[in-house]
């Protein structure tokens, strides 16, 4: 009887040790699986050109997604800009920017607008849902490459006009030169009196 007494309480405590052992690895195995679940797609504003001259930014856009690439509703996501340098600002002259993604996923970086500093810097897109979590970088630049080329274009139309009115000058130089209708005819020459000294003939009177 002692010994079947000790090892009932043996395979007790062996099932009881099974059962702390195996419950944790389970969690863990389903707490990894689900960290990886989030990913985040940037729809529109990465590899953007801001025109700072404006103040006109590419608003970004993302679409937060599950492991079956099916979109994430509700999920928060938080826009971050650089504190110093390029950059800019968001409403509010806020570095950052907490929104939600709609119905389809998707959640818009509003009110963003560039400083005045020219270069490139990255905004981080940090997206948060029920304990998941994804992170994501879009790049931008800041940059006066917009406004020179409209005062380019401008240019560009003058100088064409300058370039006709040359042109038709230079037309006119070229048929002047070249004898053309308006040009006035050379003078005719003038004709000259030859007188030749001819032989007396001498005769009888008539």
């Amino acid at each position: 009887m002692t010994i079947d007494f000790h090892s009932t309480r043996l395979s007790r405590i062996l099932a009881a040790c099974l059962s702390v052992l195996i419950v944790p690895g389970v969690s863990v195995a389903q707490e990894n699986s689900v960290g990886s679940q989030l990913r985040i797609v940037i729809l529109e504003g990465d590899g953007a050109i801001n025109n700072i001259r404006q103040r006109t930014a590419r608003e970004p856009i993302v679409q937060v997604e599950d492991e079956n690439r099916k979109p994430v509703a509700g999920a928060m996501v938080l826009f971050t800009l650089p504190d110093s340098g390029p950059g800019g600002v968001f409403p509010n002259g806020s570095k950052t920017l907490v929104t939600y993604t709609d119905p389809k996923g998707q959640a818009k970086a509003k009110g963003l607008k560039p400083n005045s500093i020219a270069g490139s810097y990255q905004i981080v897109v940090n997206v948060t849902s029920q304990g998941m979590k994804a992170s994501a970088v879009i790049g931008q630049t800041n940059a006066l490459a917009a406004a020179a080329a409209a005062a380019g274009g401008i240019s560009a139309k003058l100088i064409a006009i300058i370039a006709i009115a040359g042109g038709a000058a230079a037309a006119g130089i070229v048929a002047a030169t070249s004898g053309g209708g308006n040009s006035p005819a050379p003078p005719a020459p003038v004709p000259t009196a030859t007188l030749t000294a001819g032989t007396p003939a001498v005769g009888g009177p008539n």
